[in-house]
This record gives structure tokens, C-alpha cells and sequence, in this order.
């Protein structure tokens, strides 16, 4: 199989202990095949009926940000309907400075109730909830490049308002959209450089994205110009397991490889018994190897 996309392995981690957390993201950062890290955003955990640590993951982005010097970081990903998407657009500004242009902008409908209620926080229709997707990136992407704007939509409104200082990634950092919904896949198809599906099975997979590849035909933009990411279940007593999944969903188009993952010991078996061979399998370009023999430089330094 011929991949448009190079394949990028990346880890998340609940935002539960901010030490352990400190280390597993150096760890990674300091092994050349994973490039990618995030965080999951949630305001409440629950373990069975035992309550959580669960810290806001967008102040949590900004001290891993600052602990790390080459993975790409992010939020897998934003509830929308948390946070103002004008505040966010200033929040994510802020950590895209602070990493150097690191930021992957992660962004979701929002789904969680008990999040919502305890909090506090209106949760709207599942077709309201999607339609404020759409308004959130519209308005976030004018922002970043845009010098001011104003802006007059159904659920969010703006005058004269500015995003200073900007991103240092042009014109923006990556849109990574998550949502298998139809109606999200419409706004997916407009506005995401990458897009995270978690359906199962994988004909699921195949068929969500074929539906995401229809409707990017019908605006006229290229299916290809947005890459599939996936979550991957890690199994340390059976990493076979998860090598098999993992080519799985690579052979169905995934292109970004997420692992979630709670300690540090567990990194480099990941990356000598799966991401290593997986990317012997199925090859580098002479760019991915540009690129790893540069972050490999980078980490030497």
C-alpha cells in the first residue's frame, strides 16, 4: 500500500498526575519515532465510584509544553462548548508560543454530559452542538489570520476583535477535528487538517471515511489534504495485539497513531517492537528521513 502521508506515531496521557505526567512527555520526547503527545479534556474522572485527579488539561498543555523541546502537543480533544472559542483561540495562541510552534489545535463538538452538568455548563442539542463546531472554527481560524475581526454568527459574536500576538506556525497551527456524526464529518471535510475517528470496527472506520472523502468533493477540496489519526489500544502483556491493530487501521488510511499510555517504561517497547517495525514495513520517504535524522540532531544537541 502506497501512503500519501507519512505515518506519525504520537502518545496520550490522562491528565492525572502532573509529575508522572512531566515524565512520560520527556521520555517520549527524548525517542525520535514518537512526535506527537496529548492530553484529554475533561473537568472530572471517575473510576468506577471512586472520584479521579483530573486536571484542565489547557493550563496542563502550557507546563508540558514548557518541559519538552521537539514532540508536537496537543488536546485530544477540545469540548468546544467548554470554553469560549474566542478565549481559546488566545489560550492556544499563548501555548503555541510558548512550544515554539508545536501546537496541534485539537477541537470537538463537546459529548459529555457529566462534565457539563457538574460544571455547571449548558449542554445543547447534538445538532446545535455541531453547528457551534463549525461557528468555533470559522471564527478561531479568522483570528489567527486575520488582523481584525468581526464576526456574526448564530451562537458567537465578535467586534473588531484582534488575536495579538498570532500563532508562530503559518497561516495557523493544525486543526485536528474529531466526530464520526455526519453533520461533523461536513464540518470535518471544511476545516480539519487532521481528523480523529474512534468507531469501531474497522469497516466502520473505512465507511466514515469514505463519507468524509464524499463530502470533501462536494466543496472541492482534495480528500487527501487531511490526515487520519487513531487512537490504539496498548495491551504491555500482548504488544502483538496491538501491532496487528495498528496495521489494521493503517492499512484502512490511518496516518497519525495515538497510544495511550500511563507510564514511561512502557515507550520504548513501543517504539522497538511496533513503531520501529511498522515503519520498516511500510517505508520511509527520503523526507521522513530528513526529517527523523533532524529530530535525532535536535536531541543531541
Amino acid at each position: 500500500m502506497t501512503f500519501h502521508k507519512p505515518l506519525r506515531f504520537g502518545i496520550k496521557t490522562a491528565p492525572r498526575d502532573l509529575e508522572v505526567l512531566r515524565e512520560v512527555w520527556q521520555e517520549a520526547d527524548s525517542i525520535s519515532v514518537f512526535e506527537h503527545a496529548w492530553v484529554s479534556d475533561h473537568f472530572i474522572s471517575f473510576q468506577e465510584t471512586e472520584a479521579q485527579p483530573c486536571l484542565e488539561s489547557w493550563t496542563l498543555l502550557a507546563f508540558l509544553a514548557a518541559q519538552t523541546r521537539r514532540l508536537r502537543i496537543g488536546v485530544m480533544v477540545t469540548g468546544n462548548t467548554y470554553r469560549h472559542p474566542a478565549v481559546l483561540a488566545k489560550m492556544a495562541t499563548n501555548i503555541d508560543l510558548i512550544s515554539r510552534g508545536r501546537l496541534n489545535f485539537g477541537l470537538g463538538t463537546g459529548w459529555d454530559p457529566i462534565d457539563h452538568q457538574t460544571f455547571g455548563l449548558p449542554f445543547p442539542s447534538p445538532g446545535e452542538r455541531v453547528r457551534r463546531l463549525g461557528e468555533a472554527c470559522e471564527l478561531i481560524h479568522r483570528l489567527w489570520t486575520e488582523p481584525v475581526v468581526t464576526f456574526e454568527g448564530r451562537y458567537y459574536q465578535l467586534q473588531d476583535a484582534q488575536c495579538e500576538p498570532r500563532p508562530i506556525q503559518k497561516p495557523h497551527p493544525p486543526f485536528v477535528l474529531a466526530g464520526e456524526g455526519e453533520q461533523t464529518l461536513r464540518v470535518i471535510a471544511r476545516y480539519a487538517d487532521v481528523w480523529d475517528c474512534s468507531v469501531d470496527p474497522i469497516e466502520a472506520y473505512r465507511q466514515k471515511s469514505a463519507i468524509l472523502e464524499n463530502y470533501c468533493a462536494a466543496i472541492g477540496r482534495d480528500p487527501a489534504a487531511i490526515e487520519h489519526s487513531r487512537h490504539i489500544s496498548v495491551d504491555p502483556s500482548n504488544l502483538q495485539a496491538t501491532l496487528r491493530e495498528t496495521r489494521a487501521f493503517i492499512e484502512a488510511g490511518a496516518t497519525h497513531i495515538i497510544y495511550s499510555v500511563s507510564r514511561p517504561e512502557i515507550l520504548h517497547r513501543l517504539a522497538e517492537e511496533i513503531v520501529s517495525p511498522l515503519r520498516a514495513e511500510y517505508g520511509e520517504t527520503p523526507q521522513e528521513k530528513e526529517s527523523v535524522q533532524a529530530l535525532e540532531s535536535l536531541q543531541r544537541e
